[in-house]
């Protein structure tokens, strides 16, 4: 049999206030005050949403950004309260910043592909010349990007973002401190099971006058990762990292002409690539975690499920339950 997937949901949610769908996620915002993030199987590269769901794709990714979450709470306060299901989050309402703390540990990815066409500044970052695709960077570096709802992310210096008074100053700075500091318990954290860290993204908002770590963390979706193993005689040799994570989608897509420009046309997805990327994520969940990953009951509607498991979470945040703590 195989899984079913959830392209999109629409539920109406007791206290329902505002409802949005990101590229993958749904999110419901209750009485102003609770989000409800339910993460679908959609995919997107390039920031374009791609015409297929992956099974069990909403579930790893939801799965690991609570588990990495509750890791990462001494290092920051985070929206994080509960996960009811595993395909859903529910958070406390944060302001955000509308800016995406990325961070590189090594030249991969879109930093390569410019670095590559000869650009030796990046988010008002130098790096240094002569280096390969995937070396690892001195020290790891922030290269900010926009964070747009719609279109493409664009690369912003940190200058950039100060003047333009989208953070102040003072919480930029923070931002800049607390993103090494994941970034390093992230990097700790996958050396411990096999993995490298490569690069990630973060975003934080306020509460109560106070920063807060917002949206996902750590997740193959924000994240690249490369096995340890056997990776610096890979460097040597010249050849390809072995990866867990959703830059091997994109590279497909380059491989058939697609990188998200105008005039480009997504390719079909044959049935077993699909099931190829699903079983990279569950993989990455399992190399990440260490738990073996259980996958819902394939008989079941998914829909009925998640709806069921929100609202008798959100009861008890209405109760006062102690799902609050």
């Amino acid at each position: 049999m195989t899984a079913p997937t959830i392209a999109a949901t629409n539920f109406a949610l007791p206290g329902q206030t505002e409802f949005s769908r990101g590229s993958v996620r749904d999110i419901y915002t209750i009485n102003n005050e609770y989000l409800v993030m339910v993460v679908t199987d959609r995919i997107s590269a390039f920031d374009v949403l791609l015409p297929v769901a992956i099974p069990y794709k909403g579930q790893v990714l939801s799965r690991i950004a609570a588990y990495f979450l509750e890791q990462t709470g001494d290092i920051v306060p985070n929206w994080f309260i509960v996960s009811p299901d595993p395909n859903v989050v529910i958070g406390h309402l944060c302001k955000p910043y509308r800016i995406e703390m990325v961070i590189r540990g090594y030249l991969a990815g879109h930093a390569w592909r410019e670095y590559e066409a000869g650009k030796r500044a990046l988010c008002g970052v130098e790096l240094p010349d002569g280096l390969k695709e995937n070396d690892r960077f001195p020290e790891p570096v922030i290269t900010p990007a926009t964070h747009a709802d719609r279109g493409h992310d664009e690369d912003i210096s940190a200058d950039e973002i100060v003047d333009g008074g989208i953070v102040p100053a003072a919480d930029y700075a923070e931002m800049a401190e607390l993103t090494r500091r994941l970034y390093a318990r992230g990097s700790e954290m996958a050396e411990q099971n096999g993995l490298i860290l490569v690069d990630t993204k973060y975003e934080f908002g306020c509460k109560d006058g106070r920063l807060c770590l917002i949206d996902e963390v750590h997740t193959p979706d924000s994240s690249r990762y490369f096995y340890s193993e056997g990776f610096e005689d890979r460097q040597e040799r010249g050849e390809r990292q072995r990866q867990l994570s959703k830059e091997f989608v994109r590279e497909w897509l380059i491989g058939k002409g697609f990188q998200g420009r105008d005039g480009q046309t997504i390719p079909n997805f044959p049935g077993e690539f699909v099931q190829d990327v699903s079983e990279r994520y569950v993989e990455l969940f399992e190399k990440l975690t260490g738990h073996a990953f259980s996958r819902s009951d394939e008989s079941e509607d998914p829909l009925l499920r998640i709806e069921a498991n929100i609202k008798a979470a959100l009861a008890s945040l209405q109760k006062g339950s102690s799902i609050v703590g």
